[in-house]
């Protein structure tokens, strides 16, 4: 297990992060995972036994229970608070009310308190807005979490599922008006799924943001037990057909990273995992399971370390269309790549 810094902090999380949506299984969540406390502790002794410090989980993870569970886990298991690295989010729905979501400075505010009832601690190490909020200002949001951190109930702040402009503009109110800044971004992202690499992997790269991968095996279908004729019809996206992804460029994916599984001895699901590992953007992946056998599997993926040939195979397997002003800027780049590299600029 690798270990990388968090962003521009010098938190130092694994490469591969515990993410606990399969823990509780209220509601809609029944379909991605409905583990009791002991199946649940199990699952995370596994991973810290195997390096992982860093665990990921959201209060709206069954309205609550999996921060509940992930809490009691930490706590039965014996883990000290200074060996793990412990993530949550807010923003959805925590109840019927109109003020009981979103990423008011009153919702959050309610929302940190709560989570950390629920977890069983006097702080987070990450407090991440999970998606973005039409109705709150950028201000209002960033001014309660520079106070959630100066009250010391949060170490570190990051976001989930923003776009590139919007992280930006967060990052710039945060410049000026000395808040503290955001220091990672959640998103989805796999070989089957690369729209982040359009605009916001740049901007991360940029900017010094650590990159925290959601759904690395897009729900599911990269783990090769989806086939063009219909077999496991009976998956977990019969029930939940998300994240969306061009299911056509996806199969020869799994095709060719079962070629690139059988000559090494490994997995599907492990190449997969082991593209995004090569990624330079990204910080830590999350991983998910139901079962131990599916988190073992997982976790050997850090023993995977892809080639560059293997990885162009892979990339080439689902391009990204070629979208203005990308390939514009593309183009007009090639007039100074030459130049910054001491060579003679083209015509």
């Amino acid at each position: 297990m690798q270990y990388n810094r968090l962003g521009q902090t010098g938190l130092l999380v694994s490469e591969l992060c515990l993410g606990t949506m399969t823990f509780g299984g209220d509601g809609m969540w029944t379909a991605i995972g409905a583990l009791a406390q002991d199946e649940s502790s199990a699952l995370v002794k596994r991973a810290f036994d195997a390096g992982v410090n860093f665990i990921d989980t959201a209060n709206v993870y069954s309205n609550g229970l999996s921060e509940q569970i992930t809490g009691k886990a930490l706590k039965d298991l014996g883990i000290a608070r200074d060996e793990y690295v412990l993530a949550t989010k807010a923003l959805g729905p925590m109840g019927e009310g109109v003020n009981q979501r979103g990423a008011s400075r009153y919702h959050l505010m309610h929302a940190i308190d709560e989570s950390l009832t629920r977890l069983g601690l006097d702080h987070v190490d990450l407090y991440q807005i999970h998606g973005w909020d039409p109705l709150t200002p950028i201000e209002e949001t960033l001014r309660a979490l520079d106070d959630i951190v100066r009250a010391g109930k949060a170490r570190y702040i990051g976001v989930s599922n923003w776009s590139a402009w919007q992280i930006a503009k967060a990052l710039g109110i945060s410049q000026r008006l000395g808040l503290e800044s955001f220091a990672s971004l959640q998103a989805y992202y796999s070989v089957a799924g690369r729209d982040l690499e359009r605009d916001v992997t740049p901007m991360l790269e940029s900017e010094g943001l650590g990159l925290m991968v959601w759904s690395p095996l897009a729900g599911g279908f990269l783990s090769g037990k989806y086939t063009r004729d219909g077999g496991n019809a009976d998956g977990r996206r019969a029930q939940f057909d998300f994240p969306p992804i061009d299911k056509d460029n996806a199969y020869d994916a799994v095709d060719a990273m079962r070629t690139i599984a059988d000559a090494r001895g490994c997995t599907v699901p492990q190449v997969a995992l082991a593209w995004l590992l090569a990624k330079p953007a990204v910080t830590s992946v999350i991983i998910g399971a139901k079962r131990l056998d599916q988190l073992d599997d997982n976790l050997g993926a850090v023993n995977v370390r892809l080639t560059d040939d293997e990885l162009a195979t892979l990339d080439a397997c689902c391009p990204l269309p070629r979208e203005y002003p990308g390939w514009m800027v593309q183009r007009q780049s090639e007039y100074r790549a030459g130049a910054n590299a001491g060579e003679a600029p083209k015509d």
